[in-house]
């Protein structure tokens, strides 16, 4: 129920940060979105129904995800169209001051092209992590740790893109003909999408190309870091699952275009975030007054012994 919560809090924010900047969705290019939110739905019906709470759980992950994605993706459009100055020489200026030097970082790997490769599927992936994430807690039954992280992830992509919108940036950006072998980072290939979303020029959205643009606090990372903690309720993926995870954090900026503040805001980000997560979703039989009550109703009352009969 907190993420629903959260979801029904992103569907109203959406409509109110489009006052003004109102959005038109291409119904075709949303056909698939809606097909598999509408598979997901089935599917959440069915392990109910027929008493499969792995596919329910996992299913409801899922259309949750789905949803955070649209949802956020939208609302961090509509926030860019209504921005003010960019913040990225204010965010440049922060990272020099605490000693990153970007051009320095992305020569020096530039002249190692499978750490390159290496860091931009690790970055790239994180998809894909956060399906092997859903799929292994569902099938396992892990549900506390499944709704923690779903809710986690949702609630700090919540605030993310909230905090993005009062600090817009381009993002750290370097051109890629400049290098032989890094590839183009995510803010370089968005510069056009951001000064359509801010000169007003695109207000049409295609739902099957849609593009995260949020820079401060990096959601990537915060991401990545959820996906740390929630390997480690599964010990055999603890180790590779968390190694992946750490290797998309330590991609984000050169292969997401981010500043360095952008990485460490989203990684402070995690901890509160889970803590929350965790609290919200935790089932009231779990808690200490929830156990004590139950305790309480399941424990048979005693009885007073009766007057012993007289014998005749």
């Amino acid at each position: 129920m907190p993420s629903w919560l959260l979801l029904a809090g992103m569907t109203i924010s959406v409509f109110l940060a489009q006052y003004g900047h109102a959005f038109s969705v291409d119904p075709v290019r949303a056909l698939p979105a809606a097909a598999a939110l509408c598979a997901l739905g089935v599917a959440i019906v069915a392990g109910r129904t027929t008493g499969r709470p792995r596919l329910a759980a996992g299913a409801a992950a899922f259309a949750q995800m789905t949803l955070f994605t649209l949802l956020g993706v939208v609302l961090a459009y509509a926030l860019a169209a209504n921005a003010g100055d960019l913040w990225d020489g204010r965010l440049a200026a922060a990272d020099r001051a605490i000693g990153f030097d970007w051009p320095v970082v992305r020569s020096r790997l530039d002249m190692a092209p499978p750490v390159v490769w290496l860091l931009g599927l690790a970055y790239h992936s994180l998809i894909l992590q956060m399906i092997v994430v859903i799929v292994v807690l569902s099938a396992l039954g892990k549900f506390d740790t499944l709704r923690t992280t779903v809710c986690a992830a949702i609630g700090s992509g919540f605030v993310s893109i909230l905090i993005s919108g009062v600090t817009p940036a381009m993002g750290n950006l370097f051109d890629p003909a400049d290098y032989l072998h890094l590839w183009p980072s995510v803010a370089w290939q968005e510069q056009g999408l951001i000064t359509g979303l801010r000169d007003g020029s695109l207000r049409s959205l295609d739902l099957t190309m849609l593009m995260g643009i949020v820079s401060f606090p990096s959601f990537h990372a915060t991401l990545a870091a959820i996906f740390v903690w929630a390997f480690r309720a599964v010990p055999r993926l603890a180790v590779p699952g968390g190694g992946w995870a750490v290797l998309t954090i330590v991609a984000t900026p050169v292969f997401g275009g981010h500043y360095g503040v952008d990485v460490i805001a989203g990684l402070l980000l995690a901890p509160p975030a889970i803590i929350a997560a965790r609290r919200l979703t935790r089932p009231a039989a779990t808690s200490p007054i929830g156990s004590a009550s139950l305790a309480q109703l399941r424990r048979p009352r005693a009885t007073r012994p009766g007057p012993t009969p007289r014998s005749r």
